[in-house]
């Protein structure tokens, strides 16, 4: 396994969802899950990886992650509809403040990545529209249900990083579909938050769903 560089999260690491759906797919092969995968240091990038009894390992044999099996991840984030996500990505704070602007899931910095601008709804949920890439697998879909879960609880000054994700992949999008991602956050204690995500076609089908922690960052608001 290799991430390769262009699908970075914060800088020198793997985004966290593209990490575990790559890693996710290596114990499950297509990735559909459900799995749950655990970051335990930030994934390298353009680094030989290995798989071994259920822990990814770097070339010095530290492990990256945890990949299991798990409970079927049935939680749902509610849709809405495209014109509504669409309305939500516009007001995206990431545009005006983003931790990691580079990142290719969400980063207003790469014209290459997904794109995928979670904006908050009034509920307090995020909503994203999504545009497939011409190539989709498994690993684009973790990454689709990754960010929008953390802007549900990513605030100004206060920047998160994913620790651990379950995804449940029921269907692959087609390359060019509109569709729609939504977020909740679910609790917060301390640094962690939980959160929740699912990924809707163009139909309004249910294509995957995700549940996820989320660590923020240590820092003067969060030691």
């Amino acid at each position: 396994m290799r991430i390769e560089s262009r699908y970075n999260g914060p800088p020198g690491s793997g985004n966290g969802g593209w990490s575990a759906g790559t890693f996710a797919a290596a114990v499950d092969g297509d990735g559909d899950g459900p799995v749950e995968v655990t970051l335990r240091r930030p994934p390298p990038l353009d680094t030989p990886l290995a798989l071994v009894d259920g822990e990814v390992r770097d070339p010095a044999g530290l492990v990256v992650a945890e990949v299991r099996p798990t409970a079927a991840v049935d939680a749902v984030v509610p849709p809405v509809d495209l014109p509504t996500a669409v309305a939500a990505s516009a007001a995206y704070p990431g545009l005006v403040d983003h931790p990691f602007p580079g990142c290719y899931v969400c980063g207003p910095r790469r014209p290459d990545g997904l794109r995928i601008f979670p904006g908050r709804l009034p509920d307090g949920r995020t909503a994203a529209p999504f545009r497939v890439p011409a190539a989709v697998s498994g690993a684009t879909v973790w990454a689709a249900l990754d960010c929008p879960g953390g802007w549900a609880v990513i605030a100004p000054g206060r920047p998160y990083v994913l620790g651990r994700i379950a995804a449940q992949v029921d269907a692959l999008p087609e390359p060019g579909d509109e569709c729609v991602v939504t977020g909740v956050t679910v609790g917060v204690d301390g640094r962690k938050a939980r959160v929740r995500t699912s990924l809707y076609g163009p139909d309004g089908t249910l294509l995957a769903n995700a549940r996820a922690t989320w660590i923020a960052l240590p820092g003067p608001s969060t030691a």
